[in-house]
């Protein structure tokens, strides 16, 4: 009985998640992905822990995936973070690769 409700809990996010992120504009959309890069920290140490705890082959398995899923958008998050910042740089404090003013 117990799974059937966290599979209508995990159903019921996924519907609910889906209409929020769907009705955010694409001016913010860039910003608040930034700004939930302390959330996908919380969600990868969780993977870790959970990672850690296995007791058998398939939950050690999905912890793995769960690590390296959550350490993807976690990177992935700062990245886009990063792409966001440049954009607000004027032409004259982008660099090239050793980071000096082009001339």
């Amino acid at each position: 009985m117990e799974g059937i409700t966290l599979l209508t809990i995990f159903v019921l996010a996924v519907f609910v998640g889906f209409e929020v992120v769907s009705k955010v504009s694409t001016t913010l959309h860039t910003p608040l992905m930034s700004g939930a890069n302390a959330i996908h920290g919380v969600i990868l140490v969780g993977a870790i822990i959970a990672t850690g705890q296995a007791s058998s082959t398939a939950a050690l398995v999905l912890g793995v995936v769960a690590t390296v899923l959550a350490t993807v958008n976690m990177v992935g998050g700062f990245v886009v973070t990063d792409r966001m910042l440049e954009m607000f740089k004027g032409r004259g404090a982008r660099g090239g690769a050793n980071g000096r003013k082009a001339s």
